[in-house]
């Protein structure tokens, strides 16, 4: 896949990568949220794990390194989770992974104001399209986006832009305000992409 002119280069990889992770899981998967950390301060500063992971500093400069969180809440919202977190400042980006279901232009005048009302209506639509959302950005203000729609369930077909849900963008980025005042090397537990459980930053929650 071609990157916009606009688009930070290591945020839209590290976004792909999580998409394709991802896809191997498959559908119908609860919303998940990535931390992205520089790979070189991860070498920097677990040296082991980047050992074991087979990462260089030289070959990985400039490149980020999703970290699984652990599992959101089913019965809250992701929208409404974001505004509960913040991140260590060894975070440099975050990204979430979302399901959710897309209706034609046409119906936004039929939906109930009703949230339950509104999902039940989208649920039983025959239009209805099922896609998976891929939302990253960093502290630098970068954002890149990955669309998968079930329907046309192949890599080729995945869409992806800097600002393709902005509403879900927005809500990351506030995730990451007045947040870079920690330095790396803060303790936590996440999963790094395509392997086993180990020691990284994890996200702090002030809720």
């Amino acid at each position: 896949m071609d990157f916009e002119l606009d688009v930070d280069p290591a945020l839209a990889a590290a976004v792909l990568e999580i998409e394709s992770h991802q896809a191997g899981v498959g559908w119908d998967q609860p919303a998940r949220l990535y931390a992205l950390v520089d790979t070189a301060d991860l070498v920097t500063h677990e040296p082991a794990l980047a050992s074991m992971l087979g990462l260089d500093a030289p070959s990985e400069r400039g490149s980020l390194t999703p970290i699984e969180q652990d599992a959101l809440p089913a019965e809250r919202p992701l929208e409404e989770l974001l505004g509960t977190i913040t991140w260590p400042g060894s975070v440099v980006g975050c990204a979430a992974v979302v399901e959710r279901l897309v209706l034609p232009p046409k119906a936004d005048g039929q939906l109930p104001e009703d949230p339950a009302a509104a999902e039940e209506f989208a649920r039983e639509h025959p239009d209805r399209q099922e896609v998976r959302i891929v939302a990253g950005v960093t502290r630098h203000g970068a954002s890149y986006c990955a669309l998968r729609l079930r329907s046309h369930d192949e890599d080729a077909a995945v869409m992806g832009g800097a600002d393709l849900v902005p509403n879900l963008v927005a809500a990351l980025r506030e995730t990451l305000e007045d947040n870079d005042d920690e330095t790396p090397g803060d303790d936590g537990a996440g999963r790094v992409v395509g392997t086993e459980t180990t020691e990284v930053d994890d996200v702090e929650d002030d809720a």
